[in-house]
């Protein structure tokens, strides 16, 4: 494949603050989308107290995040739940703290955001109800049984895309990529189950590949540099850790002339070229319903099944496109980077 090298500009911004110790919090401020369904506001005059544990601060996290604070207000009403939204700056033990403290102040129901964040969630406590988003595979977590049946205090949304439609997106837009890099961080075990999955994919095409691991983001320089020489494309999955340092993917695989196909939206807008991409405040939304039907109505998160996406939709970067002189197709969607 032929490489041509240009370095663009990205803004990429999503803002939570405020803090509990060494952690953060956030509040919501935006509308929920137009096109849903009214929702009957069914609930009664009790209150409810919401503790959410975020893993981390990026813009896919913090839109699932806002779309659940956002539909469960709907839902219960504003004058009838209280949330206190804490993010824990990827760190575990952090994650580990602040469950404790919702389990100290007993709160009704414990959202968490991405997998760590469930873990702890999960070996916090056995009595109140977890609900999970933004999670790719909660068996491979841990903390189901099932998807069908996870038979426990634990259940939720998965952000599994369709990797295999993704990595068929790679091909059809990239048809000469004949070695594909794989780049994830191996301290997370919902990459890897992602990369499993498109390594299966990219077997079924014949597409040679090879993966490059980073143990955080203080590996990704060197990583990212050495794949983008190495191969015709690079995959990465919705991987947080490198979420978080997109700016840095874009520099090296423009530099390089290497393209990028990303998990997730946010992700290419940071400097991927496109992506086969779910809504993650939808996801939020989702889970908010989970969390109704919990506290409003009685269900036992040992009998509801794990929900995933659907719906996922094409989408380019067209600052990316135009750099790597790479034309896309019309029914792809072009990100807004403003």
């Amino acid at each position: 494949m032929k490489k041509t090298a240009k370095i663009g500009a990205v803004a990429a911004a999503a803002a939570m603050a405020i803090s509990l110790g060494a952690c953060q919090s956030t509040p919501t401020e935006t509308t929920v989308p137009s096109g849903e369904p009214a929702v009957e506001n069914t609930a009664s005059t009790q209150v409810y107290h919401i503790g959410i544990v975020q893993q981390e601060e990026h813009a896919a996290l913090d839109a699932a995040t806002l779309g659940f604070q956002e539909k469960l207000t709907e839902l219960l009403g504003a004058e009838n739940v209280v949330f206190d939204p804490q993010i824990a700056q990827g760190d575990m033990s952090f994650c580990t703290t602040i469950v404790s403290k919702f389990v100290a102040d007993d709160v009704d129901l414990i959202m968490a955001n991405a997998t760590t964040a469930l873990q702890a969630a999960s070996s916090g406590t056995t009595t109140i109800p977890v609900v999970g988003t933004s999670v790719t595979d909660y068996v491979t977590a841990g903390v189901v049984e099932s998807n069908d049946h996870p038979g426990s205090n634990v259940t939720g949304t998965s952000d599994l895309a369709p990797i295999g439609e993704q990595i068929d997106l790679l091909t059809e837009l990239l048809p000469d990529a004949a070695h594909v890099g794989l780049l994830y961080c191996s301290a997370e075990p919902n990459s890897l189950f992602q990369i499993e999955k498109a390594e299966e994919a990219l077997d079924a095409k014949g597409v040679t590949y090879t993966r490059y691991t980073i143990a955080d983001s203080n590996d990704l320089q060197a990583v990212m540099t050495k794949a983008a020489s190495e191969v015709d494309a690079i995959y990465i999955p919705t991987d947080n850790t490198i979420a978080k340092t997109m700016d840095l993917v874009k520099n090296i695989s423009l530099e390089a002339g290497t393209p990028v196909i990303t998990g997730e939206e946010n992700m290419c807008k940071g400097g991927g070229l496109a992506t086969l991409s779910i809504s993650y405040y939808d996801l939020g939304t989702v889970t908010a319903q989970m969390a109704y039907e919990i506290l409003v109505n009685g269900q036992n998160p040992a009998d509801m099944p794990i929900e995933f996406a659907s719906a996922p939709t094409k989408m380019y970067n067209p600052e990316i496109a135009e750099a790597l002189g790479i034309t896309i197709p019309a029914d792809y969607v072009a990100l807004d980077l403003t």
